[in-house]
């Protein structure tokens, strides 16, 4: 994860590069700060300023002071955000290290704030050379009272789970393919003990996959169905769940061509496939009692001589007939083949995550995903309180019956799309034909990627998912 290191301290904290949170000047010690250092805080605290620069030419020291408005998620953010300017500044003056010097009561804000900065440090060098590559600062020390080592262990490998989401969205498409996917899957694999199996094009085929062959038709790169199982002693579910992710290492909307300025970012349609691995990763590594299972259908959706063309019929592996009107509509067909063969698992639940419609982002935008399903009220009532808590927001969508009306076809099971509204929520209805219940769908199309740099996001992937699905995961099946 760049070579960024986490550390527990239990002894005096250093008065070097040091940042001091605090609710009140008075927990400032006056043998630290001199009066006329305090006058100076004090100003800016009163100006409402939420991160102080102290410059002492050879060292830096920070105050972070953020007013509680009694909204605990929205505080937590903003101490988010605050880490993420604090990496600016880090950045800026080529700091090697950072103190964090924890002063409050309740230890959420400081990991928020280590959080955000250890987001908003995070670099993609692979192509970049010589003077153009970025040197990162190598290591945070937390100095807390209310801290153990574990609590701090366990942000790291949410960190560095959401690192290796990014730099698998990052990586181009002409390096990237869906094997080399597989492959990066059999590497965590191997790495926290997950048991992984790659299904290749032969086997796909005698598995009747027609959504994920389908699409395939125009690449000149083979599909792959990864399979990833994290199956641990004396797990809190007696059947698995089932996390399946979309892996289209590359979408140019097939025939149905995709505006050349809408194929700059199409790198990062597999996602939420890198999220699915990246949150097996994460719960193996922290040993987080629950049976996951993470299904990843891959290709990419070319043109070709043998390309899908609108109007065309598939078999998909359930054995239902589709009319593809739309071969841009790609990502529903694939997760719609991964989803039917989820069924012989008889999962306690079956979620999809994918960038999957330029109607959720036009919907709300990209400050949010979009979520709907048919589990039950308290389950997503979780997953949108986990999307609080980690600011991975998430908007809850009607999912009535209603809109699966427009996906009937005159000439087969089902059509690819839906009218011209609601084409969010009738993509997941689509899904809900294929897949075991009860079933939720997470729609990342505005969330994976940016193309600014965010508070504590780069320009690029965000590596979105990881941190909601291991909250709300483990919010279903707490420990205690």
């Amino acid at each position: 994860m760049n070579d960024l290191i986490f550390n527990f301290r239990e002894d005096k904290p250093q008065l070097v590069n040091s940042v001091f949170i605090i609710d009140s000047i008075n927990q400032l010690n006056t043998e630290i700060f001199s009066e006329r250092e305090r006058d100076y805080i004090q100003h800016q605290l009163e100006n409402n300023r939420q991160l102080i620069n102290l410059n002492y030419y050879y060292h830096w020291n920070f105050i972070v002071c953020i007013k509680d408005n009694n909204n605990k998620f929205s505080r937590l953010e903003e101490f988010r955000k605050v880490g993420g300017q604090l990496a600016k500044v880090v950045a800026e003056q080529e700091l090697d290290f950072v103190n964090i010097v924890d002063q409050l009561s309740d230890r959420h804000y400081a990991l928020a704030l280590v959080e955000g900065l250890a987001l908003a440090s995070y670099q993609f060098n692979k192509y970049r050379t010589g003077n153009n590559q970025k040197s990162g600062f190598k290591r945070i020390n937390l100095y807390s009272q209310n801290f153990t080592s574990e609590v701090l262990e366990e942000l790291e490998v949410l960190i560095e789970a959401t690192y290796k989401t990014r730099d698998l969205v990052n990586e181009p498409a002409s390096t990237l393919t869906s094997t080399k996917l597989a492959d990066e899957a059999m590497k965590i694999g191997n790495e926290v003990g997950i048991h992984v199996q790659v299904l290749r094009k032969n086997e796909i085929q005698q598995l009747g996959m027609g959504g994920l062959l389908g699409v395939n038709q125009g690449s000149n790169e083979p599909p792959t169905f990864t399979i990833m199982e994290y199956k641990p002693k004396n797990s809190l579910n007696t059947k698995p769940i089932v996390l399946v992710g979309k892996g289209l290492v590359y979408d140019t909307g097939g025939y149905s061509l995709k505006p050349s300025d809408s194929m700059d970012d199409m790198k990062c349609d597999m996602a939420g496939a890198a999220a699915v691995m990246n949150t097996l990763r994460a719960l193996a590594r922290i040993n987080y009692p629950l049976h996951i299972i993470g299904l990843i259908p891959s290709t990419d959706n070319r043109i070709g001589p043998n390309a899908l063309s609108p109007g065309d019929i598939i078999k998909m592996h359930n054995g239902k007939t589709v009319e593809v009107l739309n071969t841009d509509a790609e990502g529903r067909l694939i997760l719609a083949d991964a989803l039917s063969y989820a069924t012989q698992f008889d999962p306690e639940l079956t979620l999809t995550m994918a960038t999957l419609t330029g109607s959720a982002i036009r919907a709300i935008g990209e400050r949010a995903s979009v979520a709907m399903g048919n589990a039950p009220k308290h389950i997503m009532e979780k997953l949108e309180q986990s999307g609080y808590k980690t600011f991975e927001r998430i908007a809850i969508f009607p999912f009535w019956d209603d809109y699966a009306e427009e996906l009937k076809s005159e000439i087969a099971d089902l059509k690819n799309i839906g009218g011209k509204y609601a084409g969010a929520i009738t993509a997941g209805k689509f899904l809900e034909k294929f897949a075991p219940n009860p079933f939720i769908h997470i729609d990342i199309a505005g969330t994976a990627f940016i193309k600014k740099n965010g508070d504590y996001a780069p320009f690029g992937a965000t590596g979105v998912g990881v941190r909601l699905l291991v909250d709300f995961l483990k919010s279903l099946y707490p420990k205690n």
